[in-house]
């Protein structure tokens, strides 16, 4: 029998020491991600908090437990959404280094590096420029007319997924490790999510002056006993063409970069010199 038919030793199988309570606990102390945010490392004590589970379980000794917490006391920033998936997939890897001595512990902190970026774009998309916006459109139009269902919809809208997709996300990058954003990335569906995300913000974000900006202008025109409201003939050519039109006029002023500060002001004392005049309603 020759060296090549000697069959290859079977890599030594790895053992799942983290279980599903510590990931849970990684889960609710990841909720505390920004409780002691600061601008020089940003979140990096609350992640290294979130740990805390999962590295005791894995370093039962205080230099391999120090060298663990001091490894995630870097710089660590992204999405607080989307942060159980990099706590999924660094619980995984943290895993794997305590049970193999030629493990490079380096690229833990690179793996989290390369997904900060990606990450905070997409659920930055979908969090903060979509569902946020849609619970805000929702909570508000109730609340303008005094119902109390207004704060507590906003709440619910935007917490309920957030709290079951950051839940599961703990589990999915545990499981599946950083092969999850690989088999994406091939896939496309990043990309897709982030495309679709955009377009959904952008159309609730273009919906949400119409509705929310009641201006309409007690102007009248023509003899007296023959008046007619310039508010109706405004309606009838485009409805909402005032909240349109000051919506335009606030794009245009941000293109020529107009200093946001200067921009509300402008709007301040355009509303209340126009509602002095008579021009505004």
């Amino acid at each position: 029998m020759g060296f090549e038919d000697i069959p290859d030793e079977p890599a030594p199988e790895r053992k799942n020491l983290v279980t599903r309570g510590d990931l849970r606990r990684v889960f609710f102390r990841s909720l505390a991600l920004e409780a002691n945010f600061n601008f020089e490392s940003w979140q990096n004590t609350g992640f290294a908090f979130s740990m805390i589970p999962v590295l005791r379980k894995l370093y039962v000794t205080k230099e391999k437990m120090a060298q663990a917490l001091k490894r995630h006391l870097q710089f660590f920033n992204t999405t607080a959404h989307g942060s159980t998936l990099i706590l999924g997939i660094t619980a995984a890897m943290e895993e794997q280094n305590s049970q193999q001595d030629d493990f490079e512990e380096e690229s833990i902190n690179t793996v989290k590096t390369g997904l900060m970026g990606p990450l905070a774009g997409v659920f930055d998309s979908l969090f903060w420029g979509t569902l946020k916006v849609i619970a805000a459109g929702v909570g508000i139009s109730l609340a303008i007319n005094g119902n109390i269902l207004g704060p507590l919809l906003f709440i619910l809208v935007f917490n309920i997924p957030h709290i079951l997709l950051r839940y599961n996300l703990t589990f999915i990058g545990y499981n599946t490790g950083n092969k999850f954003l690989q088999n994406l990335a091939k896939t496309n569906v990043m990309d897709k999510l982030t495309t679709g995300a955009s377009i959904l913000g952008l159309m609730v974000i273009g919906a949400m002056p119409a509705i929310l900006m009641p201006i309409s202008t007690p102007l009248m025109i023509g003899t007296e006993g023959s008046q007619v409201a310039v508010q109706s003939i405004l309606d009838q050519l485009v409805p909402r063409i005032l909240p349109l039109a000051l919506t335009f006029l606030a794009f245009y002023m941000v293109k020529k970069n107009v200093k946001t500060t200067w921009l509300l002001l402008g709007v301040l004392v355009l509303g209340f010199v126009g509602s002095i005049i008579h021009l505004f309603a």
